[in-house]
């Protein structure tokens, strides 16, 4: 049986993006007809007109401007990003390739234990005995639901009949492509940031992949993301 790694991260390669600030004003501005003066403003200006934009919600600019990712995370991750219906994916399929043994173990700083009641769960560090617990029986699970898939194959059971008994928190890869628009309503979800207007008390391994999707999207909309940020974070 091939090697078990066990892993606490999440991976986002930024792949590929079409357009920037810029974009998001020009295709504002077409609307009084004066797209072509975008390249005489200046930076301030441009910050100060993104700013009134994302102020006042006028979200549509901001669908021109597409991001690409790839991101390696658990299935239980991709449940709940899943949820957002705004962006496309394309995953791995378990019916066309055998999966790798890659399965999340959370990390022991990861905080443990659930207080609260539904919609304002609060998280706290559990004890020693509950972070040793977590790990081993999540390890322990993982190799025997994986033994038992190595045992349907190699059985001659169809990839899409054994992946029935692997657990969720098995890695899965996928390709994402958002809008800057549909981002900025993930981020105002799935990041709980101080200050923000609508707090927001997301999974903390969903949160894990927010946080480097909101790093990369700064590399391309850098005035985009400040105002967002600056304004509450609530979604475009």
């Amino acid at each position: 049986m091939s090697d078990i790694t066990f892993r606490s991260d999440m991976t986002v390669h930024f792949l590929d993006f079409m357009g920037s600030d810029d974009s998001v004003i020009r295709a504002a501005k077409v609307s009084t007809m004066t797209d072509t003066t975008v390249d005489e403003m200046s930076d301030a200006g441009k910050e100060k007109f993104i700013d009134f934009l994302v102020a006042n919600r006028h979200g549509s600019p901001f669908e021109h401007v597409y991001l690409t990712f790839r991101i390696e995370a658990p299935i239980f991750v991709w449940r709940e990003f899943m949820r957002h219906r705004m962006a496309s994916y394309n995953e791995e399929s378990g019916r066309y390739t055998e999966l790798k043994p890659v399965f999340y173990v959370p990390d022991p700083d990861r905080n443990l234990v659930q207080v609260g009641k539904p919609g304002e769960y609060l998280f706290t560090q559990g004890d020693h005995s509950q972070v040793r617990a977590v790990k081993f029986t999540v390890q322990d699970a993982s190799v025997d639901a994986y033994e038992q898939y190595q045992y349907l194959l190699d059985s001659g059971i169809a990839r899409e009949v054994a992946r029935m008994v692997l657990p969720l928190n098995i890695y899965s890869t996928a390709y994402v492509t958002m809008n800057l628009r549909s981002l900025t309503n993930f981020l105002s979800l799935r990041r709980n940031v101080e200050g923000q207007t609508y707090p927001s008390f997301p999974q903390r391994e969903i949160e894990m992949v927010a946080e480097q999707m909101e790093k990369h999207a700064d590399s391309v909309a850098p005035m985009t993301l400040d105002a967002f940020r600056r304004n509450g974070r609530v979604g475009l």
